[in-house]
């Protein structure tokens, strides 16, 4: 058994993964997650409106990396790989977080971008797991973008990475033309084929899947998608906290997630959608799996 750690710094939360391996000689490995820890640091509510990153949150994210230094140091994994999305990719102080975490926490971050960010995401072996005689458009919503993968006959054909994130919708800084550019993408890309079915990641879907009662083996509809949606919205703030159990980093974003994830069903001619509760954090793990095979 192999221990690995995964650090996710995104644009709504820093998220720690360590995962179980167990390999299976010549055939794939099971990997297990063995705990995950999360802190709703929220870069981009700078990164997105300001273009800099505060001392406040600057400060935070080091305490967290810090903090998430110590837990490696007890639980020892073989290899570690911390990735920082749009947040700190669009910073103009983001190289100079980037050391400032290095200098106090002894961990390196990565700043991937967007093709990047897609690769690692897809590199859960999502293509040997697809149906070879289906189309499949993998869609990973995070709070600063959404990274769209389209799959046919077991492999990925295209990738894009748009900047339409869940704060960044919040913030109203998504325009009419973004969306545009994301669904003529979607259409041209997934042109003759069809049925098209979708596989969703991150946190806000997971969530929303939880809350249509649905688990991972189990399709979403767009038709439960719209009335899960729906019955999201129709809700305050307060009570998606007080009567759905949402956290207060999670209450605001499901909104903007429901609406990305509407628009690219709708775009693509979907009418189901899986979530098999995978995200990048899930990537780099196979990611650093991979290197510790050929290493």
């Amino acid at each position: 058994m192999m221990k690995l750690a995964a650090i996710d710094i995104g644009s709504n939360a820093v998220r720690l993964l360590i995962s179980h391996v167990y390999e299976n000689g010549d055939s794939s490995p099971l990997i297990k997650k063995a705990s995950l820890y999360r802190v709703p640091v929220r870069l981009g509510e700078d990164a997105f409106t300001r273009g800099h990153i505060s001392e406040k949150k600057a400060q935070h994210l080091v305490k967290t990396m810090v903090a998430f230094r110590n837990l490696l140091d007890v639980i020892e994994p073989a290899a570690c790989m911390a990735c920082a999305t749009s947040a700190m990719r669009e910073a103009d102080n983001g190289q100079e977080v980037m050391e400032r975490v290095l200098n106090q926490s002894g961990i390196q971050i990565h700043i991937i971008d967007g093709g990047m960010e897609a690769d690692m995401i897809c590199s859960n072996a999502i293509a040997e797991k697809l149906n070879h005689s289906k189309s499949y458009l993998y869609i990973d919503i995070g709070g600063g973008s959404t990274e769209l993968s389209f799959f046919s006959g077991g492999k990925r054909l295209e990738s894009r990475s748009f900047d339409i994130g869940t704060i960044r919708i919040l913030e109203g800084l998504v325009s009419s033309e973004r969306w545009k550019e994301m669904g003529s993408w979607i259409k041209s890309t997934t042109k003759g084929h069809s049925p098209i079915l979708g596989i969703g990641s991150g946190g806000n879907i997971n969530k929303i899947a939880k809350i249509a009662e649905k688990d991972s083996t189990s399709p979403l509809s767009l038709a439960r998608m719209q009335k899960v949606h729906q019955h999201i919205q129709s809700h305050t703030y307060e009570e998606r906290m007080r009567k759905l159990g949402l956290r207060p980093d999670r209450a605001d974003v499901i909104v903007p997630a429901g609406e990305i994830i509407l628009f690219v069903m709708e775009a693509a001619r979907m009418s189901k959608l899986l979530v098999p509760k995978i995200g990048l954090s899930d990537g780099i793990i196979h990611h650093l799996y991979q290197q510790q095979k050929t290493s």
